[in-house]
């Protein structure tokens, strides 16, 4: 268990937009589901790609590009041939060959990665017993992706080849629902997840890596691959006192956001020698008014300079995230945006933000120009 020193208190934000930056509403779409939108994310795997989007509402993915001007275009849709799937998280990912690949996941617990180049799917990911809360991609090995799920536990999968090389559970795994995933964005062995025991853990995949390397020259079937247990993280951590919605990397400090109105940015400190111990340096707090709803997630740009939240007025808050104290950089809200916003999502660059709500919009904020 870890233990948070005493004598370190956080520095906490003040709520006073620094007004370094403006955003303007662009554009709002509706998707043609008419329900709620459950997440959206852009391209970064692919510099070709960066203007590109994906959503996610009921049993449909849908592609979309930002134009100049505010303007949003339909590329695709692929909707499931299962009317009852629900489709909750969306992430990028590509082959090999650099195709670019979907892969989405939702309340039927089943992965689809879809082949955007051929507008069909690649395959289907079987083995969660529960429904798929979010999948997120090794931006390393886009080819790999994790999936947090009900069923208390991650995986990890080879989109590529279809196989689920490792699972994160057991003796030392989640006690609840896991609802959040990330790799680190530079050790390609460490990943983090919370979720509803109201923990943050962080994992350890080095010991295991062959395995992974493995994956990718598997000749046999998918479902003959022998998946491994990580049944102990090397980091557990108890900083929350609700269930946990979100955990981010930035750099080797944890971004993560529970049911109060804040999220927070602390240190984890393993013991090398005592997996699952260590202790926490709570850094800094953002405070996100009237966010005390669940599944509110934050998004970053590409290198994390801002972080983007909603909450549940139809408000976003845009924090500055290399700075000390922490920098409000814009309060963004329109008299016409009064639906709940869960999910957020931040350009490449950061200069637009996506905001999905639940009356079933999109609404997109580009940067305002300064001479």
């Amino acid at each position: 268990m870890v233990k948070t020193p005493f004598g370190c208190d956080p520095v906490v934000g003040s709520l006073t937009p620094s007004a370094s930056k403006k955003y303007r509403v662009t554009n709002r779409i509706q998707e043609e589901t008419k329900h709620r939108v459950y997440d959206a994310v852009f391209n970064f795997i692919d510099s070709r790609y960066y203007n590109i989007f994906a959503t996610v509402s009921r049993n449909r993915v849908t592609v979309y590009q930002c134009l100049e001007g505010g303007a949003i275009a339909v590329l695709q849709s692929y909707i499931d041939e299962d009317k009852d799937e629900s489709f909750y998280t969306v992430s990028w990912a590509c082959d090999a060959d650099g195709r670019p690949l979907l892969v989405a996941g939702g309340i039927n617990g089943i992965i689809r990665v879809i082949d955007a180049g051929k507008e069909k799917i690649h395959k289907s990911l079987v083995g969660h017993g529960g429904s798929v809360n979010e999948i997120r991609t090794q931006a390393l090995r886009p080819s790999l992706v994790l999936s947090a799920s009900k069923d208390e536990s991650v995986r990890l999968w080879n989109v590529e080849t279809g196989i689920c090389i490792l699972i994160f559970a057991g003796a030392g795994g989640h006690r609840n629902e896991v609802l959040s995933v990330d790799f680190h964005p530079s050790d390609i062995f460490r990943i983090a997840s919370c979720g509803m025991d109201n923990t943050v853990k962080i994992w350890s995949m080095k010991e295991f890596w062959t395995d992974v390397e493995r994956s990718f020259t598997w000749e046999g079937l998918p479902s003959q691959f022998p998946t491994k247990y990580v049944q102990f993280p090397v980091l557990l951590a108890s900083i929350h006192t609700n269930y946990v919605n979100c955990n981010r990397w930035l750099g080797d400090f944890m971004l993560s956001k529970s049911i109060d109105n804040e999220f927070i940015l602390w240190e984890p400190k393993m013991k090398e020698h005592s997996p699952g111990e260590g202790t926490v340096d709570i850094i800094q707090k953002y405070p996100v008014p009237e966010s005390d709803i669940g599944f509110i997630k934050l998004s970053c740009d590409f290198h994390c300079n801002a972080a983007a939240i909603g909450n549940k007025e139809g408000k976003i808050f845009v924090w500055e995230l290399q700075t000390s104290p922490p920098t409000l950089i814009a309060r963004l809200s329109h008299v016409l945006s009064k639906s709940p916003i869960r999910q957020t999502a931040m350009s490449f660059d950061g200069s637009t933000i996506l905001s999905c709500c639940e009356d079933g919009t999109i609404w997109r904020w580009d940067i305002v120009a300064t001479s």
